[in-house]
């Protein structure tokens, strides 16, 4: 039904930008809740960022004040904007959706099982 499609990943120098872009299609955009999680090789998933459909976000202390998530509903995308990039971002990064119906639109998921719809990853590979 919903489909995600991320794009942007690549290789950067430690210090260098790199910006992530996720496409929505088949659903109501605009009601689903959003999120970039994150996997290395052997260590867990886990959420990088998430943006509730009133626009409040969260970040993982990692990168705080050098990632900002951001959605335009109106052309059904969520945009992760990487900067001063160190070599521990290097993994795996997936757009995720949550179409579950909450009480306030402040709500962000946090864990995995709370979203129903992935993207297929992107590659984001940060050298010394």
């Amino acid at each position: 039904q919903v489909q995600l499609v991320e794009s942007g990943g690549g290789l950067v120098q430690a210090g260098g930008s790199l910006r992530l872009s996720c496409a929505a299609s088949g659903g109501t955009f605009s009601r689903y809740a959003m999120g970039w999680f994150r996997q290395v090789p052997g260590k867990q998933r886990e959420l990088v960022t998430g943006i509730s459909t009133g626009g409040t976000t969260k970040y993982a202390d990692s990168v705080k004040g050098r990632f900002t998530i951001s959605r335009d509903n109106a052309k059904n995308m969520v945009n992760l904007q990487m900067n001063s990039l160190k070599p521990e971002d290097t993994a795996v990064y997936y757009c995720a959706a949550d179409r579950s119906l909450t009480l306030t639109r402040l709500y962000i998921p946090t864990r995995e099982s709370e979203y129903d719809y992935w993207g297929q990853g992107t590659q984001v590979t940060v050298s010394s």
